[in-house]
């Protein structure tokens, strides 16, 4: 009876919601009800500019020709900071937490004004010149102090000088001679110093130098890749373009490493778009992390940004703890849940907004992230159906997933905020161009059906210069055509479907081989489980112990496997694609343990190392 009378009033409400945009449409032009999602994510993403299946896709935008900067003139990446600052002097630009007690609380601290940021910037870049920093010269940037560091300094001869985040005295205990320590804050000094001021400035061209930016080395050893300052600013016209309503007003949050493409070009996007960035952490972005103490709020609480850039294990993690509670309330609260939750999922398909729901349900979740988040950007790894599905109701925003490589400066392709579809990557962006290569050897061609498939090539002024030293893997990846088009050759495997929208189906030779040479004939997991779940399993079957012995306990693996082998089923997964046996790992996978990246990408050689004898024993059958 309860939950047929709140179908009843949700129902009511959705009516007394549209029921004016229907009698304005009866008497004439007007508004239009909220319907116009559906159509609009129904419209053509990108098309082939040549006519022919395998490409190239462009987005409809910029079919006539790709874009390169957002303001005529504006081609480097200090002008981009100075036509910002012209145009937004007096918004806030960047803010931190200061850590202000042992026990980790934090209170909000150190705004800093686009003017005064743009100073700083100054005042560093004239100290480092009068430390002898020359243009077109490297600079190395390490923004984590590790133990590592004084080993490196040894060998690499040609360091002079230290510069040290932050405002603290400067020491370093027996680094090696010749080599001078200094604090940011004293090479600000030392930029401000008449002497400094009155020298000229030299500045970048477009195809100058602007970082070289390693990948993450998920899959071997990380490569150093060359971006220009013209390759940064297509990669950031591009995603600009597709983030609607980009303005002063919003406020984004920066968690992930700046080392990673994809928060350097988020952050980058923000400084052009007069959006002000507020800095965190993973440990201290929600009120329940590590480095939040109990009963204090977590970053985005303070802060509630509007904007998010996130991977896939953040929101993984949040859904995972979400549905945990859940399945800890009474029948009656779940299956309120439940029913919200299936309503708005049917409402979005039809693109309505549901109001009520958000505010009545989903209004906890939603405030995980502050409460007033409008979109949130997926990248750096796949994102699950589910996943994608609940962020998208639960979050009451947008969740789009984006495609692109360090290699692309992380532009390809980006949802459109409106299209709720998961499982694709949207369509190209307006500053490059999608292609497939056929790969007969693994049956990939632009003549499958339903859809063209084959390797992605992704083509643009946002592909990079090439590799660091890396002539031969230049070679073999970076591409020149006779139109002088720049294309990288990215290695994954994709479709696109009618609607010009792309999708990764697989990775070129991602097989496992043993010492004999021989290809696995069949698919072993490595699985971190839950331990609530995993011990309410255990205690299911009267398997007893610690934590660290149900994990490596045969008869565990065995039930465990038998659960995920049931879900594959039900999710209709081929047999192929189900492991045949599995590992319980009793510890969490971690930047610290080495074995993924900060951005929770595997690190599949230090993975195989790790797992060396497990991986021996599940295909040896020991």
């Amino acid at each position: 009876m309860l939950l047929l009378l709140l179908q009843l009033t949700v129902g009511v409400y959705g009516l007394v919601t549209r029921l004016p945009f229907y009698i304005l449409s009866w008497l004439g032009p007007g508004p239009q009800p909220p319907s116009e999602g559906p159509q609009r994510a129904l419209r053509d993403k990108a098309r082939s500019v040549s006519g022919v299946v395998q490409g190239p896709y462009r987005a409809l935008a910029s079919a006539k020709r790709l874009a390169s900067t957002m303001h005529p003139g504006v081609d480097t990446l200090d002008k981009m900071f100075e036509h910002s600052v012209q145009s937004f002097p007096h918004r806030d630009c960047l803010g931190t937490r200061e850590l202000i007690s042992e026990e980790d609380e934090r209170q909000s601290n150190g705004k800093v004004l686009k003017k005064e940021a743009q100073q700083a910037a100054l005042s560093l870049g004239r100290g480092l010149a009068a430390l002898g920093q020359q243009p077109h010269s490297n600079i190395a940037i390490f923004c984590e102090t590790r133990a590592e560091g004084e080993a490196i300094l040894t060998k690499v001869q040609s360091v002079q000088h230290i510069v040290v985040v932050g405002t603290t005295p400067s020491s370093w205990q027996d680094y090696p001679e010749g080599i001078s320590i200094h604090n940011m804050a004293a090479v600000q000094e030392l930029g401000v110093l008449p002497e400094n001021v009155a020298r000229g400035r030299t500045r970048p061209r477009p195809s100058d130098l602007a970082v070289i930016m390693y990948t993450s080395g998920s899959t071997g050893i990380p490569k150093g890749v060359l971006i220009s300052h013209s390759n940064l600013l297509a990669g950031v016209t591009g995603i600009a373009e597709r983030v609607a309503g980009l303005c002063e007003e919003d406020t984004y949050i920066g968690y992930l490493p700046l080392a990673h493409v994809l928060e350097l070009n988020a952050e980058l996007v923000c400084l052009s778009h007069g959006c002000r960035i507020g800095y965190s952490s993973p440990l201290t972005l929600a009120d329940q992390s590590s480095m939040i103490k109990k009963g204090s709020q977590g970053d985005s609480s303070v802060l509630q940004p509007t904007l998010m850039a996130a991977v896939p294990e953040i929101m993984d993690r949040i859904y995972k703890n979400v549905m945990g509670k859940v399945e800890e309330m009474s029948t009656l609260q779940r299956t309120l849940f439940v029913l919200a939750y299936n309503y708005k999922l049917e409402q979005l398909s039809q693109g309505q907004t549901t109001p009520l729901c958000d505010k009545l349900v989903f209004r906890k979740v939603r405030a995980l992230l502050g409460g007033r988040t409008r979109a949130v950007l997926s990248g750096g790894a796949p994102l699950s159906a589910a996943t994608h599905r609940f962020m998208n109701v639960c979050l009451c925003c947008p969740v789009v997933q984006g495609y692109g490589l360090t290699e692309t400066c992380g532009a390809a392709t980006l949802s459109d905020l409106w299209d709720y579809s998961t499982g694709r990557v949207g369509g190209p962006l307006v500053c490059c161009e999608v292609k497939l290569k056929d790969w007969p050897e693994a049956g990939y061609c632009s003549t499958d059906k339903p859809y063209p498939r084959g390797e992605i090539l992704i083509g643009g002024a946002n592909v990079a210069m090439g590799y660091y030293k890396k002539d031969s893997e230049n070679q073999a990846n970076f591409l020149v055509d006779d139109d002088g088009q720049r294309w990288f050759c990215t290695g994954d495997v994709g479709e696109v479907h009618r609607d010009g929208s792309l999708k990764i189906i697989d990775r070129k030779k991602d097989l496992v081989k043993l010492q004999a040479g021989d290809e696995e004939s069949y698919v072993i997991g490595f699985l971190v489980p839950n331990q609530k779940q995993l011990e309410l399993l255990a205690a299911q079957h009267s398997v007893r112990g610690s934590w660290e012995e149900l994990c490596s306990h045969r008869a565990m693996e065995e039930l465990a496997l038998q659960v995920i082998s049931e879900a594959a089923l039900a999710g209709e997964l081929e047999r192929f694609e189900i492991p045949s046996k599995i590992h319980l790992s009793p510890e969490p996978w971690t930047p610290e343990m080495g074995l993924v990246t900060d951005t929770f990408k595997l690190r599949r050689k230090e993975l195989r190392a790790h797992y060396l004898d497990d991986i021996a024993r599940l295909y040896g059958g020991k």
